[in-house]
């Protein structure tokens, strides 16, 4: 055979080879779905968006730098049996957010409450598949007169915190909570389709939740709490006092005593869901800050507690936003 005879052979021989192989590769990795690289090469644009089915994903693939420094998907926000074993520098930072000085055996305690609620894993299922656009409403007097019920409302998961009533403010707030954020010394009763989210700081919180859904016997932790609360008892979730800390630590830098009950919720929602929005945080338009179910005379109630720290919270909230990560409702 002459060389340019064999030299076209090989030529051919090759992208036969090529083919056969192209061929391959692809009819392999589209019955397999864990060759991602290859997915992922050829639907880029669907991908660049994140890791889920909403046009702004909470996380994406090359992600701000800021964000993945402080954002750890490895914590899990709410307790389950599994996850409630405490590092001894995790249960001392809990156990002195309000100095309970002779606690209860928590693992003891831990015990008897998830054969009180269910013990379950909710919520970490996120996927190119799911789209879970959430409200964290606060209670900020700029949701009077701000009409953003039904925007609200037509959010997947809405979560409310402490008083933060429903009642007679429809049109600015919405009318639906799926779950509401409290903790024994601001627990209000709920209706049995809304999940009751626990912010424990003490062993003696979980005791009083597992008495608040059963006997009734503890009546005071450091002020009086309302013994007995109407609440669905299948829907009862606890926060994680482990989630708690890195919240604190990751996210607040040490900032104040520890975090808000609404910077908690936020990061609770940043966690769970692909989609944020919030609704009710900060002043009003006249720099006043009280509750939307106040009157303006109460102003600066809620924004110098002694604990928390009130302007780094809304900075860092403020920087969420500009990042994209959530969108803020400013109201009125």
């Amino acid at each position: 055979m002459s060389l340019p005879k064999r030299r076209k052979s090989r030529t051919f021989a090759l992208l036969a080879c090529v083919i056969t192989f192209t061929t391959f590769l692809f009819s392999y990795t589209f019955r397999d779905p864990s060759l991602y690289f290859f997915k992922y090469a050829f639907h880029l644009s669907e991908s660049a968006r994140g890791f889920c089915a909403c046009e702004q994903c909470m996380t994406a693939l090359e992600d701000d730098p800021w964000f993945t420094e402080r954002f750890n998907l490895s914590i899990q926000p709410l307790m389950t049996r599994e996850n409630s074993a405490l590092t001894d520098e995790t249960f001392k930072w809990w156990q002195w957010l309000q100095s309970e000085k002779e606690p209860a055996n928590f693992s003891d305690v831990v015990d008897e409450l998830f054969h009180v609620i269910p013990d379950e894993l909710l919520y970490m299922d996120a996927s190119p598949d799911r789209c879970r656009r959430c409200a964290v409403v606060g209670n900020s007097g700029n949701l009077k007169g701000s009409h953003y019920g039904g925007i609200i409302d037509s959010s997947h998961f809405i979560i409310r915190m402490n008083q933060a009533p429903t009642s007679g403010f429809e049109e600015d707030v919405g009318a639906r909570t799926t779950h509401h954020v409290m903790y024994p010394e601001s627990a209000i009763d709920l209706d049995n389709s809304t999940s009751l989210v626990l912010i424990p700081f003490k062993t003696l919180d979980l005791q009083w939740i597992i008495s608040a859904l059963t006997t009734g016997a503890i009546k005071q932790t450091y002020i009086p709490v309302i013994p007995r609360i109407k609440a669905n008892k299948d829907k009862v979730l606890i926060y994680s006092p482990t989630f708690f800390k890195y919240v604190y630590e990751s996210w607040l830098e040490g900032h104040g005593r520890y975090p808000s009950t609404g910077f908690l919720s936020l990061l609770l929602a940043i966690h769970i869901c692909d989609e944020v929005s919030v609704f009710g945080f900060g002043a009003d338009q006249y720099g006043n800050w009280h509750h939307y179910w106040e009157d303006n005379h109460l102003a600066g109630a809620f924004r110098h507690t002694g604990v928390h720290d009130g302007d780094y919270e809304y900075n860092v909230t403020l920087l969420l936003a500009d990042k994209h990560k959530i969108r803020i409702f400013k109201g009125r």
